[in-house]
């Protein structure tokens, strides 16, 4: 699976190609993806021999990675992979509700052309990659839910909003099988919230927007420890 998991509020410190943005990268998706298991300590020799590449810039991830709460210090023992828990999901859900709804009402009430159709494209690429079954679907339907809050004009917000899409998606890959949604058709739901954006209408997005996470919320919790 090709997938970026790029966070802008830490690349933004990093210059491009430098070793720690790309171990930054690597040890991130390794967590997100799950080969790097929550709990799992993280031993600067054993990465630095994984990933090919110095203690410094392995150092200098593990630090950033503990501002993505996707990693944790232990005192004064290193680092490990931060631990899950379904009351960990539970609010992570509850704040992309939250903070998204936020950001999407002032999308559309700083609504321009421009916007529109990019949130049109990211849709149109995103569905492209999944009728296709391309790797990069996962990147796209980031693209396009961050598409959908672009034009709020409030850069701390769409970091917060980046963060928290990538922890919920580590969930989705630490349960095994999620994909599966069932009885859910996850492409009319991407669908009626882009229609309800181009269409101006404000409370239909953001009920739509909120009915998507709460299904996927609700499908995964089923599937996460109450404990662990």
């Amino acid at each position: 699976m090709l997938y970026n998991f790029s966070n802008p509020q830490n690349e933004a410190t990093l210059s491009d190609g430098s070793a720690t943005q790309k171990t930054y990268l690597a040890l991130r998706k390794m967590i997100v993806i799950g080969d790097l298991k929550p709990g799992e300590k993280l031993k600067i020799e054993g990465l630095r021999q994984r990933l090919g590449t110095g203690a410094s810039p392995i150092r200098e991830a593990l630090s950033l990675l503990t501002s993505d709460n996707l990693v944790e210090r232990i005192d004064q023992r290193g680092f490990r992979v931060s631990l899950t828990s379904r009351k960990n999901f539970e609010e992570i859900l509850m704040l992309r509700c939250e903070l998204e709804d936020i950001a999407l009402r002032q999308s559309l009430a700083n609504r321009t052309q421009d916007w529109e159709e990019q949130v049109v494209v990211s849709h149109h690429r995103m569905v492209r990659a999944q009728v296709g079954g391309d790797a990069a679907f996962e990147d796209l339907h980031k693209a396009f839910h961050m598409a959908l809050l672009g034009c709020c004009d409030a850069p701390i917000l769409l970091k917060f909003c980046s963060q928290l899409y990538d922890l919920n998606i580590r969930y989705r890959y630490l349960a095994s099988g999620a994909m599966n949604y069932k009885q859910r058709d996850v492409s009319h739901e991407h669908q009626n919230i882009m229609d309800a954006v181009i269409a101006g209408d404000g409370d239909t997005a953001s009920a739509e927007l909120l009915s998507h996470f709460r299904h996927t919320g609700a499908f995964l919790a089923g599937l996460i420890p109450q404990q662990g």
